[in-house]
């Protein structure tokens, strides 16, 4: 049986942002190190339905009945907003990065 790979929650965001700015699932898979094309179709289906709170569990931790980033306090889920938004914006300056350095090849 294979083992499970866990990727962090920061892993994760990253994928979505990179697919949302347009780079394909090879890119990514290469950029962030992940080993299986649809992990990166789990995620971007757990971000289409609103469940991101996943993002946070740990392998094989299925939350039942609500539970999840509901339990947290506000405090807490404004934390992780905050580290998912800089995040975000870290991958924005690596990705402008990366296109800069293709589009420059390409002149």
């Amino acid at each position: 049986m294979a083992k499970k790979v866990h990727y962090p929650p920061e892993v994760k965001w990253n994928a979505i942002n990179m697919k949302l700015a347009g780079c394909s699932k090879c890119e990514i898979m290469r950029v962030l190190g992940i080993k299986n094309d649809t992990q990166i179709e789990r995620w971007m289906g757990w971000y289409r339905n609103g469940e991101t709170h996943r993002f946070h569990q740990p392998v094989g931790k299925q939350y039942t009945y609500n539970k999840g980033i509901e339990e947290l306090s506000e405090v807490e889920r404004l934390k992780l907003r905050v580290a998912q938004l800089e995040m975000h914006n870290e991958l924005l300056g690596k990705l402008n990065g990366i296109l800069g350095k293709s589009q420059e090849s390409n002149s």
